[in-house]
């Protein structure tokens, strides 16, 4: 347990110390996994922290970085917060006037970028900065992108970082200590910017001591069920948030983290890996279950009905364990046969040894984490936020409740407002939106952060979240209506990608849904549609409509009267990142109301 001062140096110190010699970071070389232990983790961060010194870095520095989930971005990651300089992530999904904003209300001195990529995504608004000092690149750059900058700015590549590290080190070899003795808890670790759905991003400042505080709540937590023989594969995003908590687990768990090539590699890379335990966010699993329920579909009558029993005998078995009941032993008994015969080639698909997923960043439908239940695949499903700096409330190991978010964490305190608006008092709350008074006093209040969520407690004690308070939509009726619930029972759906719901201030509700091409290609032969039709030929084929009718209805069937789609619209673009999406996968709603409002106008005659 960390003694003293809440210092990442510190608590990197202490774990360099329990555990020198276990994995602590591994990454793909040729479909292999490459190491480095913990002392030599410790060593490449303090060579790196020798090249910011050599090249000019300074404590106190703001460090932006815009690149992919990769090992390089976490050693810079560690390097920057342990020399007492501030971190400032930035998705790679970013447009320039994006990047633009975030590098410059941060006050950045320094830009770590990925690749030709991005750098050319900067060089358009490059000038506009004038604190640049330095620029650093994780893969060297073409020359044709080099000449566009050298001249100007200073740059080094991560290899020369590392290589002007090793010579200051010879000089400086206390440096990594001397940063760690020096070091306040309430120094800057990190400005993370929100990656907000309406208006423009807010940089909430994470102080050293709130960061280690919201590893030690996840240490508490767990509780030892989590241990140093346990592997992670980091593949979400290093710049949002919950990845990042991913990235320094390590530290308290003594585990290793191996970093995913791509997100499309993540397959192949799950059969290499074989971790244990895997943090992911909602849309990954959606996608699990729309692949596993498109196999089914596709299997001759014998596999379909095979596969129908088998969740008829699982829904039987856990039924029981949720009431704390012993299955009897022909129950135990059938469910050891339909886990070895069905259950266990969805299990196998995630390398095999997988112990535990634990989901975060947005609400999961409940009849997917159940489904995936059968399959021995527990989640863990969590809540936390920006501001909260990942995880704050998580499903207890002992007894998840689907449809809950779990137990608050460590020190972590809830309250309600008047409008069950859910108040978290913690030692892991951001300290303050940067350069922005009115945001933080609207946010914090009398040491309670306001979450801008609706909630409630279950009567056992486990926080059910039911909405976003901006998103409650109040009919002309004045029916309260939370659109979260709606949106995700479509989820389950096998041919609904996304539903955004509309009725604010209307007599009925209305939904606007999103498809996805891959859902339908088992249908284009029957529909007559080519290969290389388009979201657009599809949204306009009488076939589409009828099954996505039919899936409304399905979740009419289960909503009050109030609450239920009475029309729809197919819009003709794919949700992703690049347009409806956040980085997080969070829907944009007011940029889709706006991109279809004459459509949303023509379901109100």
């Amino acid at each position: 347990m960390l003694q003293g001062p809440r210092t990442l140096g510190r608590l990197l110190k202490l774990r360099a110390q329990k555990s020198p010699d276990r994995y602590a970071l591994g990454w793909f070389e040729n479909n292999e996994i490459k190491n480095l232990t913990f002392q030599e983790y410790k060593d490449t961060i303090e060579t790196l922290i020798g090249g910011f010194h050599k090249i000019g870095i300074n404590v106190g520095d703001k460090v932006a970085i815009l690149a992919q989930t990769c090992k390089e971005w976490h050693l810079f990651d560690m390097a920057t917060m342990c020399s007492r300089s501030c971190l400032v992530p930035i998705y790679p999904s970013y447009l320039p006037e994006e990047i633009n904003y975030i590098f410059t209300h941060s006050d950045s001195t320094v830009l770590i970028v990925e690749n030709d990529k991005q750098m050319e995504k900067v060089l358009p608004v490059i000038d506009q900065w004038k604190n640049l000092k330095i620029i650093i690149s994780i893969n060297d750059l073409g020359e044709e992108i080099k000449k566009k900058f050298r001249n100007s700015f200073p740059y080094f590549t991560y290899k020369e970082v590392m290589a002007l590290g090793k010579e200051q080190l010879k000089s400086h070899p206390d440096i990594l200590e001397n940063h760690t003795q020096n070091q306040l808890p309430e120094e800057y670790a990190s400005i993370i910017y929100t990656s907000g759905t309406t208006g423009e991003p807010k940089g909430a400042v994470v102080t050293q001591h709130a960061m280690v505080s919201m590893l030690l709540n996840v240490e508490f937590t767990i509780k030892g069920a989590f241990s140093s023989q346990d592997k992670t594969l980091v593949f979400l995003p290093l710049s949002h948030v919950l990845g990042r908590c991913d990235s320094l687990l390590p530290l308290v768990f003594g585990w290793q983290a191996v970093y995913a090539e791509s997100m499309e590699k993540l397959l192949p890379n799950l059969m290499v890996a074989k971790p244990t335990i895997m943090i992911a966010v909602p849309r990954i699993f959606e996608k699990i279950y729309t692949a596993v329920m498109e196999q089914v579909n596709k299997g001759s009558v014998f596999e379909k009905q095979a596969f129908k029993y088998a969740v008829k005998v699982a829904e039987k078995y856990f039924a029981k364990i949720d009431k704390d009941l012993s299955p009897s032993a022909s129950e135990i008994l059938e469910f050891k046969m339909v886990s070895k015969v069905v259950f266990s080639k969805i299990y196998n698909r995630f390398g095999g040894k997988i112990r535990y997923f634990v989901s975060g960043g947005a609400p999961l439908s409940p009849d997917i984490i159940r489904f995936l239940r059968y399959a021995n695949l527990t989640i863990l499903e969590g809540y936390g936020l920006t501001e909260t700096i990942a995880p704050c409330c998580l499903n207890p190991l002992s007894k998840q409740v689907p449809g809950t978010v779990g137990r608050p964490m460590g020190d972590v305190q809830f309250s309600f407002g008047p409008d069950k608006e859910i108040l978290i008092k913690s030692q892991a709350l951001f300290k303050e939106y940067y350069k922005n008074p009115e945001a933080t006093a609207e946010a914090l209040r009398d040491g309670w952060f306001c979450s801008g969520d609706i909630g409630e407690f279950t009567p056992e004690g486990y926080l059910r979240i039911t909405d976003r308070k901006k998103d409650i939509i109040i009919t002309s009726g004045g029916k309260n209506v939370a659109p979260q619930k709606i949106e995700n029972m479509a989820k389950t759906k096998p041919h609904i990608s996304q539903l955004v719901v509309i009725g604010e201030k209307k007599n009925y509700l209305t939904g606007l849904v999103g498809i996805e091409k891959e859902r339908f290609l088992p249908l284009l032969e029957e529909m007559e549609l080519p290969s290389d039709c388009s979201v657009i030929d599809l949204a306009q084929h009488p076939k589409v409509r009828e099954l996505i009718q039919q899936e409304i209805d399905e979740i009419n069937h289960d909503l009050a009267q109030f609450e239920t789609i009475k029309k729809f619209t197919i819009v003709t673009e794919e949700f992703t990142t690049d347009n409806f999406l956040t980085p997080s996968l969070k829907i944009k709603r007011k940029v889709v109301l706006e991109r279809y409002r004459n459509q949303i106008e023509a379901m109100y005659p």
